[in-house]
């Protein structure tokens, strides 16, 4: 049954671009433009060469196929009562705070992935034509992550998937757009993300608990349950440190690095501590939210500061 919508709230259909900032949960673009980022750095320090036109493709795929998935999932949880008034107070949750049509989600979640569908096209063209199936499989996946009768997030493979596509490939596929070669050290470099990337659906997972179970979702922290879902976050985070660390003695970062990753690790430990401490619930999901990006933004910063000090020379 679908849920009911909120009685207040601007009349349907008047749409704002903040709206659809909200639909597409503009918030989260971080992490895809984190391991863009990543990726391109990457193989500008090794090769010391950019490609403006393939690297503005590239983000303009990156962006329409993640906001195009999230935008799914807007679609999909709200049909799916996952997201429903009387849990979901988040302002962010656009169609169920406000009088939007759900379709619209859905609408434009199809036209960012025809534009992503035109933008890898176009880096086919330029770059090379072996990335077109990676991304057909990007969007595949993306879409099968809310739709269906067994979404992929409603499962507890839904970190892997996530955090496989959002770190490890997506790093790998925008060094390889920039170099036109596979550097083998990408996919180290690719792990760290991949894990951090997961913990935040993680934290995510745990404090949506009970509304998951509410919509007969099986996520890994339903399966776990809340104190072991909550532990889990705690050594995701600190093998996502550990995996970074090991870049160094694996030759894929330099010795310096050991410095912006140990002050990283540092603020993430206390973050993560307070974080802890206060406990994972619908109530206090912004507050984790908050907490578990402001990790990773510091991570990104301090990683894309070491690949810097090794493309400089200072080893």
């Amino acid at each position: 049954m679908a849920p009911t919508r909120p009685r207040e709230g601007p009349a349907a259909g008047r749409l704002t671009l903040v709206d659809l900032l909200q639909i597409v949960d503009i918030r989260t673009k971080i992490v895809s433009v984190s391991s863009l980022a990543i990726g391109t750095a990457y193989s500008a320090a090794t090769t010391h060469a950019f490609a403006t036109g393939a690297f503005v493709l590239m983000l303009l795929a990156t962006l329409c196929v993640d906001m195009g998935t999230t935008g799914f999932n807007s679609y999909y949880d709200f049909r799916h009562g996952v997201d429903a008034p009387d849990t979901d107070v988040e302002r962010w949750k656009a169609l169920v705070q406000r009088r939007i049509d759900p379709a619209v989600a859905r609408t434009l979640s199809w036209l960012l992935f025809a534009l992503a569908g035109v933008a890898g096209l176009a880096l086919g063209a330029i770059t090379d034509w072996r990335i077109l199936p990676v991304g057909a499989l990007g969007m595949a996946v993306g879409f099968a992550y809310s739709a269906g009768r067994l979404p992929i997030a409603g499962t507890p493979v839904g970190e892997i998937f996530a955090g496989g596509l959002l770190g490890m490939v997506l790093i790998a596929v925008a060094a390889f757009v920039q170099a036109g070669h596979l550097d083998p050290q990408v996919l180290r470099l690719g792990l760290p993300s991949t894990v951090l990337i997961a913990t935040i659906l993680s934290v995510n997972n745990a404090c949506d608990i009970d509304g998951d179970r509410r919509a007969g979702r099986r996520t890994l922290a339903i399966v776990l349950g809340r104190p072991a879902a909550a532990r889990l976050i705690l050594l995701q985070a600190a093998l996502a440190l550990g995996l970074a660390l090991a870049l160094v003695p694996q030759g894929a970062l330099p010795r310096s690095a050991l410095v912006p990753l140990t002050v990283a690790g540092l603020f993430g430990a206390k973050t993560l501590a307070t974080m802890h401490r206060r406990g994972y619930s619908h109530a206090d999901k912004a507050a984790a939210m908050g907490g578990i990006s402001a990790v990773f933004g510091v991570y990104t910063l301090a990683l894309l500061v070491a690949i810097a000090l090794g493309g400089l020379g200072l080893r």
